[in-house]
């Protein structure tokens, strides 16, 4: 019974363990800030708020580049050498296709900017695949997957633990299909995402939480420009004050919403880059140094392409410059002189598109420029003064906001995010409200009557997310009409403001296909219980833009009592009376018309448009975030958009449809409890079989083999860096000792015959190294390493011996002192009526001291008779041990005084003995503190700490001895002294309050529960505090 209790108790702590590690793991969190280009990696953990992760190179930034050669990949510089050599095998810039079908005109394009990459077709999928040699295919899931793994190893180097909670920023202009391929490659290898965000929102919020003292209850705009390597983005964002509820009370927080968007896919700084890149390869065709065509050729593109980046970037501060690459091409070098005018010049068309982002977002936003308070530059493009001008002249500003890192505000804005969503971290709260991009509509065929006489069905479409919806945000959507299993399709709708390109880009605007079975079977089920209140389909576009089916279910009401049911009879007449004075919603006349009404611009709900009152087939309304269990930090935000724009209930009379408003009355609220109380509301559940339709997602299948695929390559690469490392180890070695051997203490602690044959060998294995390295096997390499070790075993003893011995033997000094010091101190004290000792205790110690310094003595005299390269017979290791011995005994005796309790004298005595033993012990006791320096618990260090305390107690326990022989060699002074009874008492008191004092001094010590870091190092300093204390007064 025992043992299984105790075996119970060991799990239970393991347990316990286990959950500490798991949440000490959780408290760190990350954001990746994937870029065209590069990616920035930033993380919060204790003790480290909002840092910049840095790669192994120690760069802040890292090129989003995966290379592979010789079966090995390749990241952040190693990759981007490898591209200049095998341009084919280094694949970049992998936000322009992920998410995209093969035959996208935006595969297109990059196609032709990179056209030494082979990409193929997936079959089953139909998006694009990189080929990398005959035998080695990779999707973009899995190629962005390996460079989201390297993002997480950077972080986790630089935090010391594990982290898997991320949020990840995309571009604002990602559709469904992209976002959801960011979504599986962090699955993949096991990043957990708290979030998608888009990068302007995470700029947005970096640049707002450093200012939310700036911003109060009236909206003040701002436009953040973003011309990136690959896309420009142009955002007006709205700071404000508003106020939420947080648990049971109101406070008020700022919060930003974007209020519009407008973007360019392909206008960006590396477009510019490719330009210039044409130039210096036409211009040096035509110098005709060589028959061969610098197009042709991979290598030299890919060198091109450097070169025209870095000249374009001097000419932003230049007004000429010169490109200059060695060996371009048939070992022809390359020099031209180029102009900013003439960059200028030929990107013409390019500089023309810088403001149409800007007219977009002001477009959809209905904000004008006199009402933005500042425009602030993002992106590498922003820097070329062209840009700049460009901007100045058209905004009407004589100067553009420069106050942000452009590089790292999206990562750091993002890393906020995660710490507000992630466990472990209390952040002042900052609203983030993102908007829909992309209109998105629910299409059905209108289910037929029976009389119906059309000839084929018609298709109702309904808007559930408009342009610039905030999001995240649930809504509802009410099929009135539908009797039996239909199908409906999640669309986008409304992409006018789209440029052609772009539109061709979505080729089908279909997103997702849901089919309901079971309508049928619910409402037989009911027909006779209940009245049917239609069937809701619960959407919800949650905080990374993604929109999913949550559950559909066909609701039933019911009254539970006589007088409700009558009740409900009289209101039904009522309602059938005034829609005899209302426009119906199931007059015949009005469904004909199938056309989509355009949303309004500000509407939050576009269910409740006029074909929906006419046709009457289905309601929108925005869920109210307290009856969703799902609710996240967002919902006293939605119930703010609900003030503004409240959508129709399956409950409303027709003549409400579409124009209900939340009302806060008395009134209202007790009417609506009196309804709930007396209406029962049944739900029946409805089979969804959902089918995507954009872009297959992984299927269970392909996401297994993706992820061993991506776990084989992570054991090769921990394969080759350990057969890396076991190969440096032994050149080390070998070089290392081919050096030593021959000077100083390796040279002494030898004989000649020792460094002859030491020699030999490793000349003979570094031969080896030299020719068959490149195909030996790491357990080689540790075979070879391991016979030089054991021929140098000896040498390396001795020299080790002849090095340490001297501060072994300095510490076995100080030991044996510090201990007779002790031992000399304690004698003293055994004499008295109650000692803390036993003689059998103090013999002991004696005779330990006694043999260790007779070993001492005797061991050095035979070292000192030995050369230096004999084997020794003074070791350091029993130095050690002798150390060893000596502080477990003075320890014991040491932790003895601690606990030591005097007995406690009879009455009668202690009366008998007043004027004399009292007075005397209390005296002593009032010396000795008064003779007592004080000591500073904050200079003894850790590794001290029991030293310092045993070095303590003896200098104590010698006070008090001193103190006793003034005593008695004064001792009728001290009675006339302190022979008073008011002396008397004092002292008594004096040695009645000192235990009381202990533990005042215990209580003062505890840490207050501030902060968990801060608590575990001011528990700690208090305990060595308080123990020192303690000791010091026993």
């Amino acid at each position: 019974m025992v043992r299984e209790l105790h075996q119970r108790g060991l799990l239970v702590l393991l347990v316990l363990i286990l959950a500490c590690a798991s949440v000490s793991a959780r408290l760190a969190v990350m954001s990746i800030d994937l870029g065209g280009e590069y990616m920035k990696v930033a993380i919060v953990k204790p003790g480290v708020p909002m840092e910049i992760v840095l790669n192994r190179e120690s760069s802040r930034k890292t090129p989003t580049i995966v290379a592979f050669r010789d079966g090995e990949r390749h990241f952040s510089s190693q990759a981007e050498n490898t591209a200049l050599k095998f341009p084919q095998k280094a694949v970049g810039y992998l936000m322009q296709v992920l998410g995209r079908q093969y035959d996208d005109p935006q595969v297109d394009v990059y196609r032709s900017r990179f056209p030494y990459y082979t990409l193929l077709k997936d079959e089953d999928r139909g998006t694009v695949l990189f080929k990398i040699d005959e035998d080695t295919v990779y999707s973009c899931e899995e190629l962005l997957a390996m460079i989201l793994e390297k993002a997480k190893e950077y972080t986790q180097d630089f935090a010391e633990q594990e982290v898997k909670d991320a949020v990840i920023t995309v571009p604002p202009f990602y559709n469904q299909a992209e976002r959801r391929a960011v979504l599986t490659a962090a699955k993949l290898v096991g990043i957990n995402v708290l979030q998608l965000m888009s990068d302007n929102a995470a700029v947005a919020l970096n640049y707002g939480i450093f200012r939310r003292k700036n911003f109060n209850s009236t909206t003040q705009y701002y436009m953040f420009y973003d011309m990136g390597s690959t896309s420009t983005t142009a955002t007006i964002v709205g700071y404000s004050v508003v106020k939420t509820k947080e648990g049971t009370r109101m406070e008020s927080n700022p919060q930003l919403t974007i209020k519009g968007v407008g973007f360019d896919r392909t206008l960006g700084g590396l477009e510019f880059t490719l330009r210039l890149r044409a130039h210096l390869a036409k211009t040096f065709n035509g110098q005709k140094k060589t028959t061969l065509k610098v197009e042709e050729n991979y290598r030299a593109m890919a060198k091109l392409l450097k070169e025209a980046e870095r000249v374009k970037k001097v000419l932003s501060a230049n007004v000429d410059h010169h490109a200059q690459i060695e060996n371009l091409i048939d070992e022809k070098d390359l020099r031209i002189g180029v102009s900013r005018v003439e960059l200028e010049d030929m990107t013409q068309d390019l500089t023309a598109r810088v403001t149409r982002p800007i007219e977009e977002a002001l477009k959809v936003s209905e904000i004008t420029l006199p009402e933005i308070t500042e425009v602030i530059l993002m992106g590498g493009g922003t820097r070329m003064p062209k840009v700049q001008e460009i901007l100045m002249k058209y905004l009407g500003r004589t100067e553009l906001g420069k106050s942000i890192n452009t590089d790292e505000a999206a990562a750091l804005g993002a890393v906020y995010q995660a710490a507000y969503l992630g466990k472990g971290f209390k952040v002042k709260k900052f609203g983030v409200r993102e908007g829909n991009i992309y209109p998105i509509n629910v299409e059905f065929e209108k289910q037929r009557s029976e009389d119906d006489t059309e000839d084929k069905n018609r298709i109702i479409k309904r808007t559930i997310f408009g342009r610039m919806n905030p999001y995240p945000q649930k809504k509802v959507m009410t099929f009135n009409k539908h009797t039996k299993d239909f199908t409906f399709d999640v669309v986008y709708s409304g992409l006018e403001f789209l440029t052609e390109v772009d539109r061709k880009s979505f080729g089908t605007p279909l997103i997702s296909r849901y089919r309901l079975t079971g309508v049928e079977e619910a409402l037989s089920k009911n027909k006779d219980k209940a009245e049917s209140r239609g069937i809701k389909a619960h959407f919800e576009m949650d905080g990374s833009g993604i929109l999913t089916l949550d559950r559909v279910e066909s609701v039933f009401e019911k009254n539970d009592t006589a007088d409700a049911a009558e009740k409900s009879t009289w209101s039904k007449l009522g309602s059938a009376i005034g829609g005899l004075f209302s426009s119906s919603s199931d007059e015949e006349p009005k469904v004909e018309d199938s056309q989509e009404d355009p949303p309004e611009p500000d509407q939050e709900t576009d269910g409740s448009s006029d074909e929906q009152k006419e046709e009457g087939e289905d309601k929108t309304e925005q869920q109210d975030g307290k009856k969703e269990e799902e609710t996240d930090k967002t919902d006293s935000e939605e119930k703010t958009e609900e003030k503004e724009k409240k959508e129709p209930t399956p409950e409303d009379g027709p003549a409400e449809s579409g124009t209900e408003q939340a009302d806060k009355s008395d009134k209202k609220e007790a009417e609506t409890k009196e309804k709930a109380a007396k209406v029962v509301s049944i739900k029946e559940n409805i089979q969804v079989v959902s089918e995507i339709l954009d872009v297959q997602d992984f299927s269970e299948e392909k996401f297994l083999a993706s992820k061993k695929k991506l776990t084989d390559l992570r054991k090769l690469d921990h394969a080759k860096i350990e057969l890396e490392q076991s190969k440096n180890d032994l050149e080390s070695f070998i070089f290392d000792f081919q050096d030593k051997l021959g000077q100083g203490p390796h040279e002494k602690c030898s004989t000649e015959d020792e460094r002859e044959k030491l020699f030999t060998l490793l000349s003979e294995t570094s031969d080896w190294l030299y020719e068959h390295s490149a195909d030996a096997k790491k357990s080689e390499f540790k075979e070879k390493l391991k016979a030089l070790k054991d021929k140098a075993q000896d040498i390396l003893k001795r020299v080790y011996e002849v090095e340490e011995r001297p501060k072994a033997m300095e510490a076995l000094r100080e030991t044996l002192n510090q201990t007779e010091f002790f031992l000399a101190t304690v004698k003293n004290f055994s004499d008295i009526a109650d000692p803390i000792f036993t003689q059998v205790e103090m013999d002991t110690l004696e005779k330990l001291i006694n043999e260790t310094r007779q070993w001492r003595d005797e061991t050095v005299a035979a070292q000192k008779k030995l050369k230096p390269y004999d084997n020794p017979v003074l070791l350091v290791e029993d130095v050690a041990q002798r150390i060893v011995a000596l502080e477990r005994e003075r320890r014991y005796l040491i932790n003895k005084i601690k606990n030591f309790k005097p007995k406690a004298k009879p009455k009668d005595e202690k009366k008998k003995d007043e004027n004399i033993t009292i007075p005397d012990d209390s005296s002593t006791t009032d010396d000795t503190q008064e003779d007592t320096p004080p000591t500073d618990d904050s200079k003894v260090e850790d590794d001290d700490a029991i030293v310092v305390e045993e070095e303590d107690a003896a200098e104590s326990v010698k006070t008090d001895e001193e103190a006793a022989t003034e005593k008695k060699s004064d001792k009728g002074s001290v009675k006339e002294k302190k022979g008073s009874k008011k002396t008397k008492d004092k002292s008594s008191s004096s040695g009645k309050k000192r235990p009381k004092s202990k533990r005042k001094d215990d209580t003062e010590d505890a840490a207050e529960p501030e902060d968990i870091l801060e608590l575990d190092a001011d528990t700690d300093k208090s305990k060595s505090g308080s123990k020192k204390k303690s000791h010091i007064e026993l």
